[in-house]
């Protein structure tokens, strides 16, 4: 009984691999890539924005 709950457990754990995609007919295609995150925008001091590799210029 200790057998099979650790078994039950071990196989909710395990993580779940990328499901392939499908299309509306339910046949496999390729994925489609994954959109970019928004690009970093710095602001220097003075409030305007400014390039991040400047001195004095934060991340927003």
């Amino acid at each position: 009984m200790f057998f099979a709950a650790a078994a039950t457990l071990a196989l909710l754990s395990t993580p779940v691999l990328a499901a392939p995609c499908k299309d509306a007919k339910g046949k496999f295609t390729k994925c489609p890539p994954k959109a970019a995150g928004k690009p970093v925008r710095c602001k220097a001091a003075n409030g305007k924005f400014a390039k991040c590799g400047t001195p004095g210029a934060k991340p927003i």
